[in-house]
């Protein structure tokens, strides 16, 4: 008879499986973004004050300044496109400026120019508004291609190159432009170059019908005056540069990685496009699928947080051949197509 204490060879799988080292983001600690949330959320409360709805124009706004984007804002006028802004400007306490792009405004007047000292027989170069760390450029699509070219340094690469000396930008350095639809009169294309520089492009609607009841009747009581000294700035420079780094402590699974880069490889190639969206949209869908999960608590990104971003992402970096046009298709009908079209990681 077979001895009962006989030892059996294990399973070579089954070591294998018991020895294989357990991934690190298992034994990572969770990060805590109840801080983040407490401010993000006071932020809403300002901005509320003045602003009735847009919640989700909101949230995606905060989401872009946690995810170091600048911001493309269309819609027509009255929408509260250039307020929403203003009051976003509000809350962070960092420099503020405005400028009004119009048809005549030149490069210099953006950047900033030299200027001759003739005390000191050199030149001085005197920055232009665009050094601020949160610049509103209102109605950017009014400007020709010249001085739409000049944003393309600055948002990119954060510094303004004058006369061979390159001048970096204060930190956080932030975009807010609003534009009208191109069918507007008076407007102009932005280029494809500029527009791959906005983390998202934005649609900023009609309210609702409470909504517009609710304005209505603030108005009627003698409440639709907007005071901007009532919002109050919540955070600091240094404030948001710690969130930001809070945010760049999220975890990302590899299929979460492979999802993304399906879904930016697949405007290359679906049929309804002329042009597909680059390497730099897969890393703002990331950032912002970051950046969206911390807003909402979460220390992790799922599949929901990508696919809530990606019209935003994609819309404005994807051409519609014209054939799609001439049908009366949209960008976002082709996202949605991608996004169905592609499995969700579970």
């Amino acid at each position: 008879m077979e001895n009962e204490n006989t030892f059996q060879n294990p399973d070579p799988t089954a070591v294998e499986a018991a020895s294989a080292p357990t991934p690190a983001s298992a034994f990572a600690p969770r990060t805590d973004f109840a801080r983040l949330t407490a401010q993000t959320d006071a932020i809403r409360a300002e901005i509320g004050k003045i602003i009735v709805g847009q919640q989700e124009l909101l949230e995606l706004l905060l989401t872009a300044v946690l995810a170091d984007g600048h911001v493309l804002l269309e819609g027509v006028p009255g929408v509260a496109k250039t307020l929403m802004a203003k009051l976003l400007a509000r809350t962070l306490e960092v420099p503020f400026s405005r400028i009004q792009f119009t048809p005549d405004l030149m490069p210099s007047d953006v950047l900033g120019t030299s200027v001759f000292r003739q005390n000191k027989s050199d030149f001085e170069f005197r920055p232009g508004p665009i050094f601020a760390s949160v610049v509103l450029i209102d109605e950017i699509n009014r400007a020709p291609a010249k001085t739409q070219s000049a944003l393309f340094e600055v948002m990119e690469e954060r510094t303004v190159t004058q006369d061979g000396t390159a001048y970096p930008m204060a930190e956080p350095f932030l975009v807010l432009a609003t534009q009208n639809p191109i069918e507007q009169e008076g407007t102009y294309r932005l280029p494809e170059a500029q527009l791959d520089r906005f983390l998202f492009k934005l649609h900023v609607g009609y309210p609702t019908l409470a909504e517009e009841v609710q304005i209505l009747s603030g108005h009627h009581a003698g409440l639709g005056s907007t005071h901007l000294e009532a919002v109050q700035p919540i955070l600091s420079a240094a404030d948001l540069q710690a969130l930001r780094q809070q945010v760049c402590q999220q975890r990302v699974e590899p299929n979460i990685l492979e999802y993304i880069a399906k879904l930016v490889g697949q405007t290359r190639v679906h049929r309804s496009l002329y042009l597909g969206a680059s390497p730099r949209a897969s890393l703002a869908l990331l950032n912002g699928a970051k950046a969206l999960a911390a807003l909402r608590g979460r220390d992790f990104v799922t599949p929901e947080d990508v696919q809530f971003l990606a019209p935003s992402v994609l819309r404005h970096r994807i051409m519609l051949t014209p054939e799609r046009e001439m049908e009366g298709g949209t960008p976002d009908e082709v996202v949605r197509q991608i996004m169905q079209a592609i499995e969700v990681p579970r």
